[in-house]
């Protein structure tokens, strides 16, 4: 009886809400974290999330700037020093050109930019084609905004690159974007620049708009992270380049992000920003206008740090049989694990009952990633020799 009532209180609480909302899926992600969270012992590769505290330098930057009554609204776009420092940035480090004025909008965080960024640009049932494996909020996103996300694959066999032959066939005459995110988050991929060359060709080709996540920019390995809108100036005026704080500068909960783009186009996502945000946090514009400033020798340290611990995963999971994809950027390795004879789902919660170390089944990323897990190293290098010792346990029995 108390089982048909609680079922029938969920179903009157989804048809209350809307059908957008209502369908869907939870996060594959939290899904093993809330699982995780009511044990005991447990060493988490999974969480992306940066194990640093915020350089001392940038937290300070926050304090002060509450200690000087910063805690007033900044112009909806954000301070303007913000938004110079993230213009002198990109050029810096990319030699693409934003005029801070109109061309960039602070955001609290950068789910808010892709959050921004759908809503402005799709009309009900526009299509976004979305490279799978990928994040799991760039589909919902899509959802939310009240278009349709169209996944293609992306393949271990291509080091998880796009197939530009993959993105023709999917476009059609709803296609509005073509979603891109490198370097990748659950694979660890850094896109080619030829690659990229291709897909702006084929926005081009298609008056195609392209929305490029590039969040975890800073933290490549051996590579060259490519800048999507640095590939040419024409490319430049049909993309909106999203980035952040929260990895390069372990920054999460802070919550500052940015989007860059054409300026009618951030005029669109400022008016949608202005009456669902206001602006960024105050006090996290000023820390991130520090971290600007003086946080390249904090960010050249963490990157050096996550690369001995990519190693040491990296290896590790291979010599437990669990063949791994060697990642070039983020802080993620995606290992296939059917050597256990379990699909991913079952080798996520049987690892995480039996030796207490949670990974993210890969199907919680889309099509491509059944078969994987998603194992993060933003943890110490001392608890993944641990998790490894557990997996070598578990694979003796299953491998």
């Amino acid at each position: 009886m108390v089982k048909e009532q609680t079922a029938l209180q969920e179903l009157a609480d989804v048809q209350r809400l809307s059908k957008r909302v209502a369908g869907l899926k939870p996060s594959g992600i939290r899904k093993f974290f809330d699982i995780a969270a009511t044990m005991k012992d447990v060493i988490s590769l999974g969480i992306g999330e940066p194990d640093f505290t915020t350089p001392k330098p940038i937290l300070d930057a926050g304090i002060q700037s509450l200690q000087r009554g910063e805690t007033h609204y900044t112009s909806n776009h954000g301070k303007m020093e913000l938004r110079q420092g993230i213009a002198d940035n990109l050029m810096r480090l990319y030699g693409v050109k934003y005029d801070p004025a109109t061309e960039i909008v602070a955001t609290v965080g950068v789910s808010e930019a892709l959050y921004l960024a759908f809503t402005a640009i799709l009309d009900p049932g526009d299509e976004v084609i979305i490279p799978t494996p990928c994040f799991v909020s760039y589909q919902a996103e899509v959802i939310l905004a009240g278009g349709k996300p169209i996944e293609i694959p992306s393949r271990i066999e291509n080091n998880f690159q796009l197939d530009p032959d993959d993105i023709r066939k999917a476009i059609t005459s709803r296609t509005k974007a073509i979603f891109i995110g490198y370097p990748s988050n659950p694979t660890g991929a850094v896109a080619e620049r030829d690659v990229l060359l291709e897909v702006a060709k084929i926005a081009e080709q298609n008056d195609l708009l392209v929305v490029s996540d590039e969040i975890y920019d800073r933290l490549v390995y051996g590579f060259q992270h490519v800048c999507f809108p640095s590939l040419s100036e024409s490319i430049k005026r049909r993309t909106i380049l999203l980035g952040g704080f929260s990895k390069d500068y372990a920054m999460t909960g802070w919550r500052i992000g940015y989007a860059a783009g054409p300026a009618d186009i951030i005029k669109g996502l400022v008016r949608i920003h202005q009456y669902t945000i206001m602006s960024a946090p105050t006090m996290a514009q000023d820390a991130a206008i520090e971290a600007l400033k003086n946080g390249e020798p904090h960010v050249q340290e963490m990157v050096k740090e996550y690369d001995r611990r990519r190693r040491l995963l990296v290896d590790g999971l291979n010599k437990l049989g669990l063949k791994t994809f060697e990642p070039r950027g983020a802080f993620y390795t995606f290992p296939n694990i059917t050597a256990s004879g379990m699909d991913d789902e079952t080798f996520a919660q049987k690892l995480l009952e039996e030796e207490h170390v949670a990974v993210v089944p890969g199907n919680s990323f889309g099509p491509g990633g059944d078969g994987f897990v998603r194992a993060c190293y933003a943890t110490s290098y001392e608890q993944i020799e641990e998790a490894l010792r557990r997996m070598e346990k578990f694979m003796s029995r299953y491998g």
